[in-house]
């Protein structure tokens, strides 16, 4: 099916994957729209007083704690295999990044590896262009990559796309604690709001924004990788075929260095995404920080010599004419 694939055209049987069951629809709705409600409550209850400082330092606090666990545990540790851990720097990464509410470590990975197996070709579970590449279907793609996927009966097999985790005991675990994890990317917020003004009311609004809120930014941020780096940005590293991926600057410091997509995909297993002097990395200095520590090793740093020559390639598909 891919070997037929143009890269214009819709995906076939892009309209063939019916939507989730009542379940898993509402409790994807729920985890979508709860923290916009919580965003409006929090502003509700901030207004004339402004947002509390340990609030917003909490926020700050457990955004990148759980962040720094999605981009450097999940994704470039887990899913790519970019740097070796610990044992238990490997499982502290897994559950910090299990508490992004992103579901489960090892269906994460999976879904992750899919999406680099079938890159803006069908079987990608959230392209831009599964509907096409015209403008009403862009429109309509860009949508179903940044939330829409969430609620379509499109199962990533974990069997097959991280067999890896699977057969790992400590990774099985924090998978099954994914639930209690979340309640505890809440809870720990309230708690620490409550003790550092010995209030309920601390407790709640550090709740609403080191906690909710929170949990929406990385969200959004997360599936803004998903959606807006592949439309949106440069491109100056080759990638496959029919691959778009981009490099988007404004989201670098936001994602950690996960919006350096287009280098990520000309050099998936890399730790640095960004690949060019002077690009926020923040994941790829805390895996540099780990290195110096002696809790990571094996760690794969970008060889100058292929970025050149990735950089190369792209310069000579840009000079080539048309339809060669």
């Amino acid at each position: 099916m891919t070997q037929d694939y143009d890269g214009a055209s819709p995906f076939p049987g892009a309209e063939e994957h019916p939507p989730a069951g009542r379940a898993q629809t509402g409790l994807t709705a729920a985890i979508v729209v709860l923290p916009f409600v919580a965003f409006g409550v929090a502003i509700f209850l901030s207004w004339g007083q402004g947002v509390a400082l340990a609030d917003l330092l909490l926020a700050a606090a457990f955004y990148v704690v759980t962040g720094l666990g999605v981009t450097v545990g999940f994704h470039r540790l887990l899913t790519h295999a970019s740097f070796t851990a610990r044992p238990w720097l490997r499982v502290v990464l897994a559950v910090a990044g299990s508490m992004g509410f992103q579901g489960n470590v090892i269906d994460w990975v999976a879904v992750h590896r899919r999406h680099h197996a079938f890159t803006d070709r069908p079987g990608d579970p959230h392209s831009p262009y599964r509907y096409g590449a015209g403008l009403r279907g862009q429109l309509r793609g860009l949508a179903h990559a940044h939330l829409g996927w969430l609620f379509t009966d499109d199962r990533t097999p974990a069997e097959r796309y991280a067999p890896d985790l699977l057969a790992d005991p400590a990774m099985t675990r924090v998978a099954r604690a994914f639930p209690a994890l979340c309640a505890l990317s809440l809870t720990l917020p309230f708690l620490a709001g409550w003790a550092i003004t010995g209030t309920l009311y601390g407790g709640l609004t550090a709740f609403l924004w080191a906690g909710l809120i929170r949990i929406a930014l990385l969200q959004h941020v997360t599936w803004s990788v998903n959606s807006l780096c592949h439309m949106i940005g440069s491109r100056p590293f080759t990638t496959r075929r029919h691959d778009r991926s981009t490099n988007l600057w404004p989201l670098a410091l936001l994602s950690f260095g996960e919006s350096w997509h287009n280098g990520h995909h000309s050099e998936p297993t890399c730790a640095r995404h960004g690949l060019e002097r002077g690009q926020i990395d923040p994941s790829a200095a805390m895996i540099r920080l780990f290195e110096r520590l002696s809790w990571a090793s094996q760690v794969r740093w970008p060889d100058p010599g292929r970025i050149q020559r990735r950089r190369a390639d792209i310069a000579r598909q840009a000079r080539a004419p048309a339809g060669t």
